[in-house]
């Protein structure tokens, strides 16, 4: 009895605030629903939750698009690469002698043309050489004189047996050792005056210098790793790039006529082009690792577009196709069917169209079936749009009517001529 008397007390004391706890709870995530459903029922009223018209639009609006015409041109059909600029020359200037660089006769960056000065090396040493040749050569040369005399009269005085036939063979013998003589002299002779000119040094060929590696007072050696400065030819200069087995008859065909395939070197984002060049020259082998051959356009580069060393986009032009239809490459989409566009009927609605496309120049491309030329294609904001949508082009509804009577279809809502493949 007494302890049921003392529990009834404590459970009375017993804390409610987990109860109170869950009460609130569960009424936050009651009200949380309800804002929610309110939130989400107009977008669903609006267009319903089986393909209304997109969010942002009103029932029965106009789409504003981009638009164009589609046209027919001559498209080129390219091969496209990533090319290296390739200097035709490019030298590093060395020493061919050693000696103490007394002079440099050119600035960095500067053209020169084959044959200027560059760089002089002190020639005194050279000049002496040489003179100490010159000295040599006189000496042996009258020793030389001298003994063919002596040989002269030796043979004189055998033939009237005045003189042994020994003596006259030693003297012989003389005579050609210092014939030897004179000619080892004019060798070391020759020997001087080439390093002499080796201490001029002049351009091997014509190009654009780059940053010298010496400076005058420095002594330099005959074969330094370093060099005085290099030359690269930039103008003429070459690209060089790898071709795709395949395209190999076509390319080999076009050189072997001498006619060459037309060549664009385009900057790094593909949009400019820098220089036109012709292709002439494919390596004499196939690399068994990527399919591709080697090859190498020439570019007169007059005005130094191409740099050496630098990437460029390649496109080698193979043919012209002529008067085809081509759209600008936004207008083309795709789906799980392929390709399609979005075509805008005379009453400015669109109707989704399959097509077949071609060749692709750039934002030009090629539609070889499926569309006629003069229909009018959606280019931008396709995303917004569906089957049987009005729309508002970047011109007014005249100027798409006008555009329906170029292309020779009815203006009213009737059915466009089939079109031609």
């Amino acid at each position: 009895m007494t302890t049921t008397g003392k529990n009834a007390p404590e459970a009375a004391r017993r804390p409610r605030w987990p109860w109170i706890f869950m009460f609130l709870l569960l009424a936050g995530v009651t009200a949380g629903w309800f804002v929610a459903r309110d939130r989400t029922a107009p977008a669903e009223g609006a267009g319903g939750p089986f393909g209304g018209p997109p969010g942002g639009r009103r029932m029965g609006g106009e789409v504003n698009v981009g638009s164009a015409l589609a046209t027919r041109a001559d498209l080129p059909v390219r091969i496209e690469a990533l090319g290296t600029v390739t200097p035709l020359e490019s030298v590093v200037v060395r020493s061919r002698v050693e000696g103490e660089l007394r002079s440099l006769h050119f600035t960095e960056g500067q053209r020169v043309k084959k044959g200027d000065l560059l760089a002089q090396i002190d020639p005194r040493a050279f000049e002496v050489e040489l003179a100490q040749a010159k000295a040599a050569r006189a000496r042996n040369q009258a020793l030389l004189v001298n003994a063919r005399e002596d040989l002269a009269r030796y043979d004189t005085l055998l033939g009237q047996d005045s003189i042994a036939a020994q003596q006259v063979s030693n003297q012989r013998s003389l005579v050609r050792q210092y014939e030897a003589a004179v000619q080892a002299d004019d060798a070391t002779i020759a020997s001087a005056r080439l390093s002499l000119h080796y201490a001029r040094i002049t351009a091997p060929i014509s190009g654009r210098i780059g940053l010298r590696q010496a400076t005058p007072g420095n002594l330099v050696r005959a074969g330094d790793a370093d060099g005085l400065l290099t030359i690269t030819q930039s103008a003429p200069i070459s690209v060089v790039f790898a071709l795709p087995e395949p395209s190999l008859p076509g390319v080999r065909a076009a050189i072997g006529g001498g006619k060459g395939l037309v060549v664009e070197a385009r900057d790094r984002d593909n949009k400019t082009v820098l220089a036109t060049g012709s292709l002439r020259i494919l390596d004499n082998q196939i690399d068994v690792a990527t399919g591709t051959v080697k090859a190498r356009a020439i570019f007169d580069n007059a005005d130094e577009a191409l740099f050496p060393n630098q990437f460029v986009n390649v496109s080698v032009r193979l043919a012209t196709l002529a008067g085809v239809v081509v759209v600008p490459a936004s207008a083309i989409q795709r789906g799980d069917s392929g390709p399609f566009v979005y075509v805008v009927g005379p009453d400015l609605t669109v109707s989704m169209r399959p097509v077949k496309i071609g060749e692709l120049d750039g934002e030009r491309q090629q539609v070889s079936e499926g569309l006629l030329a003069g229909e009018r294609v959606v280019t931008d904001g396709v995303d917004r749009l569906r089957e049987g949508d009005k729309v508002k082009v970047d011109g007014a509804s005249a100027a798409a009517r006008k555009d329906a009577r170029a292309a020779g279809r009815p203006e009213s809502g009737g059915p466009a001529a089939a079109p031609a493949h």
